[in-house]
C-alpha cells in the first residue's frame, strides 16, 4: 500500500479544498493518507459553533481573529471582502462539486488520518474541545514517522 502525507499549513479555502481533494483521491485509490494540520490549517478543523473553554486573554484574542471552521474560510486570492468565497461556494454548489465539509466527511469515512499539531494548538490557544470529532492529536515527530514511510509528501 502506498502512503501519502501532507502538512496542511494554510487556512485558505482554496488550499483546504485542494488538500482534501488530493486526500480523497489518494484514499479512493487505496492509499494510506495522513494529513497533519498545523498553524492556520488548524482553523479548518475548528467546530463552527463556539465552545466554552478556559482560555487566557491572548488565547481568546487568537480565537476571535481566526475563522471558526470550513464555512468561514476565505480564498487566498480574490477574496474581495468575502464575496470571492461566496462566489466560489455558489459555483461549486451549481456544479455539484462537494463542499469542503463534504470532502472532510468523505476523507474521514475513507480512513484518512487527520492529525492536529499539539504544539500549534498550544501556541494559538486552540483546545481539543474546539476541534471536530474523529481526529488525532500529535506533534511533529508523529507526522515525520508517517512521512518517512510515504512516497508522496506535500506541503499545502
Amino acid at each position: 500500500m502506498s502512503k501519502k502525507t501532507m502538512i496542511v499549513f494554510s487556512g485558505d479555502l482554496d488550499k483546504a479544498m485542494a488538500a482534501f481533494i488530493i486526500a480523497n483521491g489518494a484514499a479512493s485509490m487505496g492509499d494510506d493518507v495522513t494529513m497533519f494540520f498545523t498553524f492556520w490549517g488548524l482553523n479548518i478543523l475548528r467546530k463552527a459553533q463556539k465552545v466554552r473553554v478556559q482560555k487566557s486573554m491572548i488565547e481568546k484574542m487568537f480565537g476571535w481573529m481566526m475563522p471558526r471552521g470550513p464555512e468561514k474560510l476565505k480564498l487566498s486570492k480574490m477574496n474581495m471582502g468575502g464575496i470571492g468565497s461566496y462566489m466560489m461556494r455558489s459555483i461549486m454548489k451549481q456544479k455539484n462539486v462537494y463542499s469542503l465539509n463534504e470532502l472532510m466527511e468523505s476523507a474521514q469515512a475513507m480512513g484518512v488520518k487527520l492529525i492536529a499539531c499539539t504544539m500549534s494548538m498550544d501556541i494559538m490557544g486552540i483546545k481539543k474541545e474546539e476541534l471536530i470529532d474523529g481526529i488525532d492529536y500529535a506533534g511533529v515527530a508523529t507526522y515525520l514517522a508517517h512521512a518517512d514511510e510515504g512516497n508522496v509528501n506535500l506541503f499545502i
